[in-house]
C-alpha cells in the first residue's frame, strides 16, 4: 500500500517544516496513522527550523508499505509544496543507478566486472601502465581504482564522457594499486559512464534511461535537465550573511554516472524497493536476477581503517549486527540520503535543497534506524564516508591519551587536486588542504582515524592508511585519500 502525503500551500513564514495530514492513497480509505512515522516527521520539522532547510522529501517503507511526505517548499524565490513526484537531483545516489545499469548488462552477458577496463575501452590508459592494464569495472564501482577521483567531467554535451575517458584520464598518475585502498570515486563512475555508453551505442542519458529508468517504471527520475524542467523540482539552498538564499546558477554534472540523476521520492523509494525484492521489472519480467542483487549488497572489501564496508555501488555499515546498504548525496546545495535494511524489510530516503542538510539527514537517519529498526551506531564505531557529510562528533569522542603524531607527519599528494601537509601545532596534528581550506586541528577517536576541531565543519573524518609495512602511507579526507611524498 502507498501512502501519499501532500503539503498544502502556506504563508511564506510557515513554510519551513510545514506540512500537510496524512492523506491516503487516491481512491483507498483512510489508515491510521504510524506512531514511528509522525514522530520523524516531527523530528523533520524541528530540523528544517533548526538548520534552516527550506525542503524536505521523506519516505518510508516498510514491510511492503511505502509513506512520502513533503515538507517546505521547491525554493525560497518561488515556493511551491513539495510533493511525492517533486524532482530532486540525488546527486551521488546515481552512483547506484549506474551499478544496477552495469549489473543488468552483466545479466544479459555484455558486461563482466572482473574483466580489464581495456576490454571495452581498448585506448584507455591512465599515467601508469599497469594499473591501465589491471583496472577493472569491479574496481571503479567499489572505488578502488587508485586514482584521485575529486573529478568532474567537462560540458562537451555528448561527448563529455568520451573527452573524459580519452584526454583527462591519461593524465592521472597512479595513487595506490588498484584495490589495494578504498577512496570515494567520481572519476571511476563518469569511465563507467563512458564505458555503458559504447557497448550500448547509446548516450548516457539513453542508457540510463532504457536500462533503468523505463524498466523499473520511474516515471519522474531523468538526466537531462531539459527534462527536468518539465516537471517540478528543487532549488539548493545556502545561508549568506544572515539570510538563507537560492544558490544560482541551477547545475548538476557532466558526470552523469556519478552524480547527474534526478527524481522523486516516489520513484527513488520505488527503486528501493526493487533492489528489495525479487528483481523483476514493472512488467513482472525479471530485470537482475536476485542472485546480482545480492552481489552488490555483499560486502566486496573494507574500507581501510574504519569499519564500514563497500558493496557494488552500495556502502555497507553494521550496528547491533544488522547491515544497513546506503548511499548519499552532496551537489549544488542539495544534501540527500537513501538507505535500505534488508533484514528489517525497511528503506528509507531523506532528500534535502540546502547545503547545511547534511545535519538534518544525520540527525533523521538516526532517528529512523532506531525506531524502525532498533539499531544505533555504537560510542566510538569507526565509520567511512558515504557520499554525504557525516559528522564523527555525533557518536565519537578523543582517544585518551592520543597516539604519536610523528607517525602521522608529513606531506601527502593528490594530484591533479593539490597537496595535504599534516604538522603538529599546539600538542596535536594540523591538517592543511590546499584550496583556500582554514587549517584544521585534528584529534584522533580511534586508531588512526580523527576528526576536526574546527575548520570546514566540526566531525569532518580524517583516516590515516597504513602500507604492508605497517608505515602510514596515505591520508583519507573525508573520503578521498592522499598519497604520502617520502
Amino acid at each position: 500500500m502507498l501512502r501519499r502525503d501532500f503539503l498544502s500551500l502556506a504563508p511564506l513564514p510557515a513554510l519551513l517544516g510545514a506540512s500537510t495530514p496524512a492523506a491516503a492513497q487516491r481512491g483507498a480509505a483512510a489508515t491510521p496513522a504510524d506512531p514511528r512515522f509522525e514522530a520523524i516527521a516531527a523530528l523533520v520539522r524541528e530540523k528544517m527550523r533548526a538548520y534552516r532547510v527550506p525542503g524536505v522529501g521523506l519516505g518510508v517503507t516498510v514491510n511492503g508499505a511505502t509513506t512520502l511526505r513533503g515538507f517546505g517548499v521547491t525554493s525560497l524565490d518561488d515556493p511551491r509544496p513539495i510533493s511525492p513526484d517533486t524532482l530532486f537531483t540525488i546527486a551521488s545516489i546515481s552512483k547506484t543507478v549506474t551499478a544496477t545499469a552495469v549489473m543488468r548488462l552483466v545479466e544479459l552477458g555484455t558486461l563482466d566486472l572482473k574483466a580489464p577496463i581495456q576490454r571495452y575501452l581498448p585506448d584507455f590508459r591512465i599515467a601508469d601502465d599497469e594499473t591501465s592494464r589491471q583496472v577493472t569495472l569491479w574496481h571503479c564501482l567499489t572505488h578502488t581504482p587508485g586514482w584521485e577521483g575529486q573529478l568532474t567531467t567537462e560540458d562537451r554535451g555528448a561527448e563529455a564522457l568520451a573527452h573524459f575517458a580519452a584526454a583527462i584520464m591519461p593524465t592521472l598518475p597512479a595513487l595506490a594499486p588498484a584495490g589495494r585502498v578504498w577512496s570515494y570515486n567520481n572519476a571511476g563512475f563518469a569511465l563507467t559512464g563512458r564505458i555503458l555508453e559504447v557497448v550500448t551505442g547509446k548516450s548516457i542519458h539513453d542508457a540510463l534511461r532504457d536500462l533503468v529508468f523505463a524498466p523499473l517504471g520511474l516515471g519522474h527520475t531523468v538526466t537531462r535537465l531539459t527534462e527536468a524542467m518539465t516537471y517540478r523540482f528543487t532549488l539548493g539552498h545556502r545561508d549568506r550573511d544572515g539570510q538563507v538564499e537560492v544558490i544560482r546558477p541551477f547545475q548538476t554534472t557532466s558526470s552523469t554516472t556519478a552524480g547527474g540523476v534526478l527524481t522523486s521520492m516516489a520513484d527513488i523509494m520505488r527503486y528501493a524497493r526493487f533492489h528489495m525484492g525479487d528483481g523483476k521489472d514493472a512488467q513482472d519480467a525479471t530485470h537482475i536476477s536476485r542472485r546480482l542483487l545480492d552481489l552488490m549488497q555483499t560486502p566486496q572489501l573494507s574500507k581501510h581503517a574504519t569499519t564500514d564496508q563497500m558493496g557494488v555501488g552500495w556502502h555497507l555499515r553494521t550496528m547491533g549486527g544488522v547491515t544497513t546498504l546506503a548511499h548519499g548525496g552532496t551537489l549544488n546545495g542539495h544534501c540527500l540520503l537513501l538507505q535500505l535494511v534488508p533484514s528489517k524489510a525497511l528503506a528509507f530516503t531523506v532528500l534535502t535543497n540546502h547545503v547545511d542538510g547534511w545535519r538534518l539527514v544525520q540527525d533523521v537517519e538516526a532517528a529512523i534506524l532506531k525506531r524502525y529498526a532498533g539499531v544505533a551506531l555504537a560510542s566510538g564505531q569507526v565509520i567511512g564516508h558515504r557520499g554525504v557529510n557525516e559528522a564523527m562528533t555525533f557518536h565519537a569522542a578523543p582517544l585518551v591519551p592520543q597516539p604519536r603524531l610523528d607517525d602521522y607527519m608529513g606531506t601527502y599528494q593528490r594530484p591533479p587536486v593539490g597537496t595535504v601537509h599534516v604538522r603538529a601545532a599546539g600538542g596535536r596534528l594540523v591538517v592543511a588542504v590546499g584550496g583556500g581550506q582554514a587549517d584544521a586541528p585534528i584529534t584522533f577517536y580511534g586508531p588512526d582515524v580523527a576528526y576536526a576541531l574546527s575548520g570546514q565543519y566540526v566531525g569532518m573524518p580524517y583516516e590515516f592508511i597504513r602500507d604492508d609495512t605497517g608505515i602510514v602511507s596515505w591520508i583519507r579526507v573525508n573520503g578521498r585519500i592522499a598519497r604520502r611524498v617520502p
